[in-house]
C-alpha cells in the first residue's frame, strides 16, 4: 500500500496574510519567503531515509477556493513517493479524488477529500524538494 511520507506543508487562510506574516516573523522569527506568503522549512540530509526535502507554510487570503470549499480554513499537503499509485487506491475506495493532477517544476500535485469534508493535497516533490 502506497504511503504519505511526510508533511509537505500547511496552508491557511487569513484576513490579511501579509500582517500576519509579519507578526509570525516579529514573534516566531519565521523568514518570509520571497515569493509568497509564508516560508520554506528545509530539513534532512543525505543520510535520511528522504533526503533533503522542505515544508511549506503559507498563509492564502480569507477568500481563496484552492484550499477547497469557503468553509475551509486549511489545508495540509502530504508528501508521497508516488503520486498515482497513492490517488488510485483513494479512487477505488469510494473516496472524492478531484480529477486533476498539476505537474510543475515543484513535482506533480493531487487533491482529494477526507471523510468530513476537509481538502487534503497530495504532493510528489520533485528531486530535491
Amino acid at each position: 500500500m502506497e504511503r504519505v511520507t511526510g508533511i509537505g506543508g500547511v496552508f491557511f487562510k487569513s484576513r490579511d496574510p501579509t500582517t500576519l506574516l509579519d507578526w509570525y516573523r516579529s514573534h516566531l522569527g519565521v523568514g518570509p519567503a520571497p515569493d509568497f506568503t509564508g516560508a520554506v522549512f528545509r530539513w534532512g540530509d543525505d543520510k535520511s531515509a528522504h533526503g533533503i526535502g522542505s515544508t511549506t507554510w503559507a498563509i492564502f487570503p480569507s477568500d481563496t477556493t484552492y484550499l477547497g470549499p469557503p468553509k475551509s480554513a486549511f489545508t495540509i499537503n502530504y508528501r508521497v513517493d508516488d503520486l498515482g499509485r497513492m490517488l488510485a487506491p483513494l479512487r477505488e475506495a469510494g473516496v472524492e479524488v478531484d480529477g486533476r493532477v498539476e505537474d510543475s517544476e515543484f513535482g506533480r500535485f493531487g487533491w482529494a477529500t477526507d471523510l468530513e469534508g476537509n481538502r487534503l493535497e497530495l504532493w510528489q516533490p520533485a528531486p530535491g524538494l
